[in-house]
């Protein structure tokens, strides 16, 4: 039964079994304390949380989700993966565990012909928590199972919370047995890859306070509606149904696998067993590129760009993977061309949109391997001179030890160039040097420690919501803020530093929830509205405004004057100056999108932006740099569009009806069913948005781009001014360009030419000056030959340069080495400067190597002594330093080691 089948059924069941379907939601979810939608349950979160009321007593969805805690395991085992999609049953206050039970046996136990997945009931193994005696009994005295197939097991395995306050509850695990090739009898507390888990019934019931670790929490009581979360994980059924060993080889994944064993020349399964444990290596790596590769397409999809912190940084963390496994396996050609659209084919029939945004999607992807690939040429040079270090300090020590590249230089080579352990490890081994594994290990044990540690602050804050929580249960803000720019409204609450209290006084900072306010909370790109806040006594600056919980507005303010109490009726008033600026930045955004899709095609998708008042940027996916002309055809676009008065328009509509109209969701938000949608002249510009909008695009005012450049791969920024900042902005151009006329005696016209004279009459000047620069450094060079001195039979010149910039510094030592030519050893040693640091270059002839003088070591000896580093060949070599009082010092350091090296004192 293929995947896409699995899926099917499962909605329909449900669907038939009086549940609503809930489509995916996107896999970037706004939630502060996940990366990722990483459980079906997420999108559900603010009904089990009391915040909103659901709008159905049952529910059931196929989510899309992304776990990467355990990415070290991805391949290694049969059930680890990172995207995967997780199908969830859900009641809310209706149905409880007997509900919960009979509709999981029903399902999975059912004949296909029924609809079902005609699972054999006699190798499903469920399991409970310790104490839940009420779940043991449905499932032996109801269902049927016989005692000795129940598992009771601890909080560790069977009960479920968020980490944080909140619903809790035990749950219900179901497993099956896949028989005696994956492993040893006894149920999952045996083996849990023979005993594979498929379904997960959480029993929400009691309400948590304290939540210290999985198993460590305080239940404070019951909760008051009891609820019902289910999570079967959909790869994990297509392998029980397709009878495959692990999620790798199900339909949707094994054909990326199968493409990547052809390229690579690899026979898949030809060395391994059936059980996880048993893989091959080659087997491990071409998982690894099977579940990267879709998952990258996934996250892509859904607005994620590579980059080097959060989601962005996951998302490159798995194409490099990606890229570096197929290198292990020892293909060095480009991967993603090859292998992403096999991905594409399997994953469309679920999710359609792929399809349609393959263009920008691939680019991106594309764009990311091209930039993995030149790091890996930059790593290597870098491992290169690493190795050949430690293999001299080895040889130092008499090579009494191997070769050890430290930990700390594996750890830079991972952490700052993305270059992979494993790439580090296998090309040291190739040059015969060790890595320091402990030290790279304790490096990179601390680096997540401290993500944990900022996870867990930033999970913390999670606590602080309970007071938003609070607050929203009293009611939802009325929110005007398209409607008018002022409104009065009642104090619901105070806080301040976290509590809630009843007032403010004069000088003090805190958050106001009003039960009515225009102002305009932070979202969607667009900062949040300033203006104040009048008391009957006072008047409150506002400084921020944002939405912590939903439906729920919170002003952060200053008082200004007098007080503030709760339950004050007060008026807000946003800054009218502030909100039109900043609803001319928001059209703008829109019609710089349409014009950017208009000129370069659809593909250049938005893809995040930001507007305040007077000013926009807008990331969207393209590879390359635009140019002049291209901007300015972009630019021109835009004010035609500003010019022709386009109407306007806002209208709400389900999210289906949206994208069947052809409404472009911004990626990474999360919509409600009932979305609105921004259109500006019909079908040229049809975005969902929830931000404040002119009502015609004349009024957008002057538009003019101000920057273009790269944030990602595959992912490039155009940055703008509106309205009257656009005026001011072209206007301080225009003074600019008078001011260069003034100074170059040309009218604006004529600059361009004029300009382009000027500059060919100093390229002209600056190649007279080199040449005379070089005519007087030969005659410097004859005089300098007198200075040579001879240190046990090598002839030594040295020589303070002064300014000599690093080009003039080694014409002068070859100079100089040439002359004194070959007949006896040679070694020439010069400093200059390069940017205001010290610098030496050091060359030596034929006859002075020969005696195992070489220039590189010299160049580090001297450029040490003043405060840096260098390297080269044993012919020539430059190095530099900080320390520009230390020229005379690091000349005579190299002439002391000459007098080591030829044994004179």
């Amino acid at each position: 039964m293929e995947t896409a089948e699995i899926r099917r059924r499962w909605l329909d069941y449900f669907e038939r079994n009086k549940h609503t379907v809930v489509p995916s939601a996107p896999l970037i979810y706004d939630d502060p304390n996940l990366l990722f939608v990483n459980a079906g349950m997420v999108p559900f979160k603010p009904y089990f949380l009391g915040q909103q009321t659901p709008p159905w007593d049952r529910a059931t969805s196929v989510q899309k989700c992304v776990r990467t805690g355990d990415i070290e395991e991805v391949g290694k085992t049969s059930r680890h993966g990172t995207f995967f999609q997780m199908n969830g049953n859900f009641s809310f206050g209706d149905y409880f565990k007997e509900g919960a039970i009979r509709l999981a046996w029903g399902l999975i136990t059912a004949s296909v012909e029924d609809g079902g997945y005609a699972l054999d009931p006699e190798r499903i193994w469920p399991t409970v928590y310790t104490d839940d005696d009420e779940a043991f009994a449905i499932w032996h005295e109801q269902i049927g199972i016989p005692t000795e197939r129940i598992t009771r097991r601890d909080a560790n395995d069977n009960y479920w919370h968020m980490g944080v306050p909140g619903p809790g509850g035990p749950c219900s695990e179901l497993f099956y047995d896949r028989g005696p090739e994956y492993g040893a009898d006894g149920g999952p507390a045996v083996d849990e890859d023979r005993f594979m888990e498929f379904w997960n019934l959480v029993f929400m019931q009691e309400v948590l306070s304290d939540v210290r670790s999985k198993a460590d929490f305080d239940v404070t009581g019951p909760l008051p509606q009891r609820n019902i979360d289910t999570g079967m994980g959909l790869e994990r059924m297509a392998t029980l149904l397709q009878g495959k060993d692990n999620l790798y080889e199900i339909d949707e994944v094994y054909p990326v696998l199968a493409k990547a064993a052809q390229m690579t020349g690899k026979q898949y399964g030809a060395h391994s067993g059936h059980a996880a444990t048993s893989s091959h290596p080659d087997d491990v790596h071409l998982r690894v590129v099977a579940d990267h590769v879709r998952s990258s397409l996934m996250l892509i999809g859904d607005g994620v760009t590579p980059g080097n912190e959060g989601r962005g940084y996951v998302l490159r963390r798995m194409l490099r993977r990606a890229v570096r496994a197929m290198r292990l396996l020892g293909y060095r050609d480009t991967v993603l061309p090859q292998l992403l659209p096999v991905s594409l084919e399997k994953m469309k029939a679920s999710y359609p949109e792929l399809e349609a945004d393959f263009g920008r999607i691939s680019q991106i992807a594309y764009g990311e391997e091209d930039a993995f690939r030149r790091t890996l040429d930059q790593g290597t040079t870098i491992l290169d001179t690493a190795v050949t270090k430690a293999k001299q300090s080895s040889a130092a020590l008499g090579g009494s030890s191997t070769p050890t590249l430290r930990g700390s230089e594996a750890f830079a080579l991972h952490d700052t160039y993305g270059f992979p352990i494993d790439l580090t490890l296998e090309m040291a081994a190739e040059q015969g040097v060790e890595v320091d594994r402990e030290g790279f290990t304790r490096l990179m044990t601390e680096q997540r420690e401290r993500a944990k540690a900022d996870a867990k602050s930033k999970k913390s804050g999670h606590a602080h919501t309970e007071i938003w929580r609070e607050l929203r249960a009293l009611g939802a803000t009325d929110w005007q803020a398209y409607q008018a720019l002022s409104t009065e409204g009642k104090v619901v609450g105070l806080v301040a530093d976290g509590h809630r209290v009843e007032g403010f006084e004069q000088g003090a900072t805190g958050q106001v929830v009003l039960d009515r306010t225009t102002f305009y909370a932070e979202s969607g790109g667009q900062i949040a509205d300033e203006g104040v806040i009048t008391t009957p006594s006072g008047q409150l600056r506002v400084l921020d405004v944002q939405r912590p919980v939903k439906g729920l507005v919170v002003h952060t303010v200053e008082v200004a004057s007098g007080e503030v109490k709760v339950g004050e009726q007060v008026e807000s008033q946003v800054d009218p100056d502030w909100r039109i600026s900043a609803c001319q930045a928001h059209s703008g955004t829109h019609v710089v999108h349409a014009a950017l899709r208009q000129v370069l095609g659809p593909s250049a998708l938005q893809s995040g932006s930001y507007n305040k008042p007077g000013y926009l940027r807008l990331d969207f996916a393209w590879s390359s740099a635009l140019s002049a002309e291209t901007r300015s055809e972009i630019e021109e676009v835009a004010n035609l569009a500003v010019r022709q008065d386009l109407p306007v328009s806002s209208q709400y509509m389900t999210l289906p009806e949206a994208r069947e109209w052809g409404a472009l969701a911004l990626f990474g938000e999360t919509y409600d069913e009932q979305v609105r949608v921004i259109e500006i002249g019909g079908p040229w510009s049809r975005e969902l948005c929830g931000g404040t909008h002119v009502a015609h695009s004349s009024q957008v005012g002057a538009l003019t781009l101000t920057g273009e450049s790269s944030v990602g791969s595959g992912v490039r920024r155009v940055e703008a001014f509106v309205g009257m900042d656009a005026l001011r902005y072209l206007a301080k151009e225009r003074a600019i360009v008078a001011e260069l006329g003034r100074l170059v005696k040309a009218q604006p016209g004529e600059l361009r030419e004029r300009v382009e004279e000027l500059l060919a009459r100093v390229k002209t000047a600056e190649r007279e000056i080199a040449t005379l620069r070089q005519q007087q450094l030969q005659a410097q060079a004859g005089e300098l030959l007198s200075g040579a001195t001879s240190i046990g039979g090598v002839r030594v010149l040295t020589h303070d340069g002064g300014d000599l910039g690093a080009d003039e510094a080694r014409s002068l030592v070859t100079n100089l080495r040439d002359r004194l030519g070959d007949e006896a050893p040679s070694v020439v040693a010069v400093t200059g400067s390069a940017k205001g640091r010290p610098l030496v270059v050091v060359a030596t002839n034929a006859r002075a190597r020969d005696r195992g003088i070489k220039a590189g070591d010299l160049v580090r000896i001297a450029a040490g002594v003043l405060g840096g580093g260098g390297g080269g060949k044993p012919d020539l070599a430059q190095g530099g330093g900080t320390d520009a009082s230390a020229v005379g010092a690091a000349l005579e350091a190299v002439e002391s080691r000459l007098h080591t090296l030829t044994g004179v004192q």
